[in-house]
């Protein structure tokens, strides 16, 4: 439980990352995101190096971190008049994904830079968990109650069609996004439909006898 006098330190620290945020991104197209970009950012915002450090220990992850969370907020709040219920799911997804998507444009430059920083073999990790809540609030606006396996289905899938939605903006712009993003879903749907149609011992046996032909080379 938070103590009464530790909430005005923390209403200062979240203030200052908007603000220290609110620079990165107008540096961010010039000197990139990574190296001293948040130091120059704090700098910006009126802190000094070791002030920059606590507030933002991890430096530019921290503030890929927050420019996420920035834009999953604006996600929501672009949503606020839609019912996901009058909607199919994949209408749904289809509608929070764009609208996701154009949360993110808004920061042009700096969120291209930021998303280049995202793709180093070093930031999977951190990439993989910035999609995995986007996805979990994509997937809990459209009403996913499960809790079994397809929980983490659901959003594991969705992350890989944000992945190609945004790799779509930063080759071709928002058209191609788009056209990534229902390429994706269309994808999946075939994969379900599919699925759907295979009896599972039908599927095991008829693997089974691949791999026995596999195993003796027999045609």
């Amino acid at each position: 439980m938070i103590e009464r006098n530790a909430l005005p330190a923390l209403d200062w620290a979240n203030a200052q990352e908007q603000t220290v945020l609110d620079a990165a991104v107008v540096l961010a197209p010039i000197q990139g995101w990574g190296g001293t970009l948040a130091v120059q950012a704090g700098a910006k915002a009126g802190l000094s190096p070791a002030e920059t450090a606590l507030l933002l220990p991890h430096g530019s992850r921290d503030l890929a971190v927050l420019l996420s969370r920035r834009c999953d907020t604006a996600t929501m709040a672009a949503l606020t008049n839609t019912d996901p219920k009058t909607l199919k799911v994949r209408e749904r997804v289809r509608t929070a994904a764009i609208a996701r998507l154009d949360a993110h444009r808004e920061y042009g430059e700096a969120a291209r830079r930021c998303m280049g920083f995202l793709t180093l073999p070093s930031n999977a990790a951190l990439a993989a968990r910035i999609l995995w809540k986007t996805a979990d609030q994509i997937w809990r606006w459209s009403g996913d109650t499960a809790t079994d396996e397809n929980h983490y289905s659901k959003r594991a899938i969705l992350c890989g069609v944000l992945t190609a939605m945004l790799g779509g903006d930063l080759v071709g712009g928002r058209a191609a996004a788009i056209e990534q993003l229902d390429a994706s879903l269309a994808n999946i749907m075939a994969f379900e439909k599919w699925k759907a149609g295979v009896k599972p011992r039908r599927f095991v046996e008829r693997a089974a006898a691949a791999l026995g032909r596999m195993r003796y080379a027999r045609p």
